[in-house]
């Protein structure tokens, strides 16, 4: 059919044009009318090619260029590639056809291959070549094959006044991260368009550099003229950059300059508007931004649905869902999980089930991105056995599903079932992200569980996570905690360490009994010039008041007044506390008093100081001021008032404060009945002592038995202490000292038979008096 048509078109061509041309010509005619019409299908285009070939002008650079680009725009590229193979010769013309057919459809790997081709032939590119090779370049992230092709550029001298090459290279440049060598070109350049402008504004932006992203499109304002024009495309990458609220006032510029120049009526335009204020948190010009989108797709409904969802308004956000369906949208999973990260955020528990209940009833629980929000949403609201029947109850779990449970085992606490959910998950094939990898570490950390804790090593080293800082601070956290030092010093010492590490490796050697390490590992950040944050100074702190070493203590308060860090609450803490282990009680007092904020933390640290020291009624006046300030005590305060007085022998005030436990939320504990025990027995107070153990409302522990046996042993009450070293050795057997009192009350009333055969125990036990120790300090050393 095609054959004869053609054939009668060439009839009523004019007679002095030969029969060969005539039919070129009809044949770029059909071409271009295809072209421009877009019916471009094979089973149109393959006759027009076989037309071709049948008649003679296989070999026809034009028709073979047209060809090859209309079978390119139908994503038939083999085709193109075979018709170019196919001719004899090949011109840049034809090399820019084949590259352009298979980079216009996404093939940038066979866009670049082809141009390597052609270089090989000896071809040199013309400034159409430029623009996509550089640009195929910056999608695959080939950077040296493309700093070759900028070489080229500068050596045919295709780069002045060539805007699409100069502009592909800022492209590429920025596209891989060099953000300077993105900024020399484009200074290099002689004429600079919107196209050009706009490429160095989204790379700045796309690189996080927002700031200089938005100078960038000040100066294109400034002095872009007509040809560098703020477009909609520049425009959209400044409202992205504006989208914290920090930047709230830029991005109400580049709303008031969008509006101004008319550029606002773009639906990409209003859509970057009130994606900004969205994320900005400004409900109001949201909303406002919201009704001034003129075509409102469920991007621009899940915009204003998630800045209401984020604020807590669920009653607002569920409204604007229902509106959805209203105006004939159906939303998606992205929506929805948008509306159930709103009920997490304001823990609306009994709202989040029944919108559960709402998505299962309209099967929307098929997507993936919907299972995963309501799993995030059921751990976020503590509800483990919720959690667990939506992650048993998902089919085809992919990575975000093991990972989310994996990481709320973790928080939880349940540390155990973290770990074997990660197994099942290695086991499934399932990868792992970040944040999981962190929380199976921190739960081997946790339980001791080195032998678990290596073979995740091993895994991270396999991986890609290996030279990850919070990977390596996590191994080095858990290898402290399991008292492996050298392990712990090894990966510090392996990795690039960031401030979080040297706090690791310092909280590990004060944790394991170094206190001494800690402080010279501090000393060394000093002297390498690391930026110090307040845990650092909190750790060491500790350190020093580990070893009661007020010099060590004193340099690092020194530090905190030379660089000006201020003294908040929790270092405030820390250099009372480390006065206080270190005997410097006035100090203590002076750091105190210069505290602007207290909390209950703080006045503990000080009333323990006056505690350890025997101050027991300077202990009770900071008790009762820490009442008149409104800060309520917690167990702590009690328990150390308590020991306080027990220290000092106040037995009135330890009833009294007893008795003000009542009046706050405190339940005594064992410590707090032992503190009272004492006191009963330093003042002789025997049987009062023994009633007050057996009316607990718990079984009394060896520390409680204890307290009133050595008062029996202070009183010489021998046949109460008799029967209470019984209860202390049943309750605490391997407490070698109870048996030796036992032994002295036997030995008091000559009962040689009980002794030996309190000895026999002891041998039998293997049970030795503890020995003692103490430290002194000699300049330096320990």
């Amino acid at each position: 059919m095609v054959v004869l048509k053609v054939s009668t078109f060439f009839r009523s061509l004019h007679k002095s044009v030969s029969v060969a041309e005539s039919e070129a010509i009809l044949l770029i005619k059909r071409l271009d009318y295809f072209l421009s019409n877009k019916l471009l299908e094979p089973r149109i285009l393959l006759p027009l090619h076989a037309y071709s070939i049948t008649t003679g002008h296989a070999q026809n650079k034009f028709l073979a260029s047209k060809l090859i680009e209309s079978y390119g725009l139908i994503d038939q590229q083999l085709y193109s590639s075979r018709i170019f193979v196919s001719l004899d010769e090949k011109d840049v013309f034809l090399w820019n056809s084949i590259i352009k057919a298979h980079f216009s459809t996404g093939n940038y790997g066979e866009a670049v291959d082809f141009f390597t081709k052609m270089r090989f032939c000896g071809e040199f590119p013309n400034q159409f070549t430029i623009p996509m090779v550089v640009s195929a370049c910056a999608e695959l992230g080939f950077l040296s094959f493309g700093m070759c092709a900028h070489c080229l550029i500068t050596k045919v001298n295709l780069f002045h006044d060539n805007t699409a090459a100069g502009t592909s290279l800022v492209y590429m440049y920025s596209k891989c991260g060099f953000l300077e060598s993105a900024s020399h070109v484009f200074d290099e350049m002689s004429t600079k368009d919107f196209v050009a402008w706009t490429a160095l504004v989204i790379g700045f932006i796309q690189n996080g550099e927002n700031e200089k992203g938005l100078q960038c499109l000040c100066e294109m304002h400034r002095t872009g003229g007509d040809t560098g024009r703020v477009n909609f495309r520049s425009l959209e990458g400044g409202l992205q950059a504006c989208g914290n609220p920090n930047m709230l006032t830029e991005g109400r510029c580049l709303h008031a300059l969008s509006l101004k120049t008319g550029i606002l009526c773009s639906h990409v335009v209003q859509s970057a508007t009130l994606s900004m204020y969205t994320k900005c948190g400004d409900v109001r010009d949201a909303w406002l931004s919201f009704n001034e989108v003129d075509n409102k797709d469920l991007f621009s409904w899940t915009s204003i649905m998630g800045v209401y969802a984020r604020i807590g308004w669920t009653n607002e956000s569920f409204n604007l869902y229902l509106s959805v369906q209203d105006h004939g949208l159906h939303p998606d999973g992205t929506m929805i999980s948008c509306m159930v990260s709103g009920f997490a955020n304001s823990m609306s528990i009994l709202e989040g089930k029944a919108f559960h209940c709402y998505t299962m009833r309209r099967n929307h629980l098929d997507d993936h991105i919907v299972c995963n929000s309501f799993l995030s949403m059921y751990l976020k609201f503590g509800m483990l056995a919720y959690a667990e029947n939506m992650f048993a109850l998902v089919k085809n779990r992919e990575k975000e599903c093991w990972n989310l449970m994996i990481i709320g085992y973790g928080k939880a606490g349940m540390e155990m079932k973290c770990l074997d959910l990660f197994r099942e998950q290695q086991y499934q094939g399932a990868k792992c992200s970040l944040n999981s990898l962190i929380s199976v570490v921190s739960s081997c950390a946790k339980l001791g569980s080195i032998s678990f804790g290596r073979s995740v090593h091993c895994h991270i080293f396999r991986s890609s996570w290996y030279e990850n800082s919070l990977v390596a601070n996590s191994l080095i956290n858990m290898y402290g905690k399991c008292g492996h030092l050298a392990l712990a010093d090894r990966i510090f010492h392996l990795t690039s360490p960031d401030i979080a590490s040297w706090n690791s490796l310092i909280s590990s050697y004060v944790d394991n009994g170094s206190p001494l390490k800690a402080v010279n590992l501090f000393n060394k950040m000093i002297s390498g010039h690391v930026k110090l944050n307040i845990a650092t100074l909190v750790i060491v702190l500790s350190a020093c008041a580990h070893l009661a070493s007020v010099e060590e203590g004193k340099r690092v308060h020194d530090y905190v007044k030379r660089e000006g860090i201020p003294c908040d609450v929790s270092l405030g803490t820390a250099l009372v506390d480390m006065y206080a282990k270190c005997g410097e009680i006035e100090m203590a007092s002076e750091v105190f008093r210069m505290l602007d904020e207290k909390d209950v933390v703080s006045w503990n640290a000080m009333i323990s100081c006056y505690a350890i020291h025997g101050c027991g009624k300077l202990a009770i006046e900071v008790f009762q001021q820490m009442e008149e300030h409104q800060v309520y005590p917690n167990s702590i305060t009690f328990l150390v008032v308590l020991s306080a007085c027990a220290h000092a022998g106040l037995l009135h005030e330890a009833k009294a404060v007893f008795a003000t436990m009542m009046k706050y939320p405190v339940e005594p504990s064992m410590k707090h009945y032992g503190c009272l025990v004492d006191l009963y027995g330093r003042y002789g107070l025997l049987e009062e002592a023994k009633d007050l153990v057996l009316c607990m409302p718990f079984e009394p522990d060896g520390g409680v038995w204890g307290s009133l046996l050595s008062a029996c042993k202070m009183h010489n009450d021998v046949y109460m202490g008799m029967k209470i070293a019984k209860k202390a050795i049943e309750a605490d057997p391997e407490n070698d000292g109870y048996y030796i009192l036992l032994s002295d009350f036997y030995s008091s009333l000559e009962m040689w038979d009980e002794v030996e055969q309190i000895r026999q125990i002891l041998k039998s036990k293997g049970l030795r008096k503890t020995l003692g120790w103490s430290s002194c300090e000699n300049g330096l050393q320990l």
